[in-house]
């Protein structure tokens, strides 16, 4: 009954090549953190601080953070190794103001997330700093699209690029970093569930 089974061999006789292995699952890189400390108190809104302040601060440091976390792989990261903004199977698109779908290189992604979240968290209308001003009434979904693009930065850092955090000894910081940013976003809400499926 030899004849029933699949062979392992292709019709060439050569093997099929082995499959490498994803270090972002192996355990002896996904338990490194820089803290152990429960991440879910970190997130939590304190009784005493207004809701969009909190979210406004919280994004404004997981903006930098992941920024920094990127730059130390940006080397890694160009147009000829990352020819689309990719994590697992899915591509991620560009859609400009117009709505307009462009498919680029993950560091076109990257370099219009970053511009795009800097110029919202530095525009005072949005993000206010003086003592008063209100917060727009869209702030809300403003956090919830930032949050939704930074996301797809660290799930390509994750999918593309753990080889060389590893290499850079980075991984704790990569792993603290997106426990931390993904306790914060279900806290609140912020990215659907669904849109975190290419990380799990």
């Amino acid at each position: 009954m030899t004849w029933v089974r699949k062979s392992k061999t292709k019709p060439n006789g050569k093997k099929p090549p082995a499959e490498e292995k994803k270090q972002y699952l192996e355990a002896e890189f996904t338990k490194v953190r820089v803290v152990d400390f429960d991440l879910k108190e970190l997130v939590i809104l304190p009784r005493e601080i207004d809701l969009n302040e909190w979210l406004a601060s919280n994004t404004t440091t997981f903006f930098n953070l992941i920024n920094l976390q990127y730059s130390t792989i940006s080397e890694f990261c160009t147009g000829d190794t990352c020819q689309a903004m990719t994590a697992c199977n899915t591509i991620y698109y560009w859609y400009d103001e117009r709505g307009k779908k462009t498919k680029c290189t993950a560091p076109q992604y990257v370099d219009f997330v970053m511009s795009l979240v800097q110029k919202l968290v530095t525009d005072d209308d949005i993000f206010p700093t003086k003592y008063g001003k209100e917060f727009p009434n869209a702030f809300e979904s403003l956090v919830k699209k930032i949050c939704r693009y930074l996301f797809h930065v660290l799930a390509h850092l994750f999918w593309a690029h753990f080889k060389e955090t590893v290499a850079l000894d980075l991984q704790g910081h990569l792993n603290t970093l997106y426990a931390h940013f993904i306790v914060f976003i279900r806290e609140f809400n912020l990215v659907d569930p669904k849109e975190t499926s290419p990380a799990r």
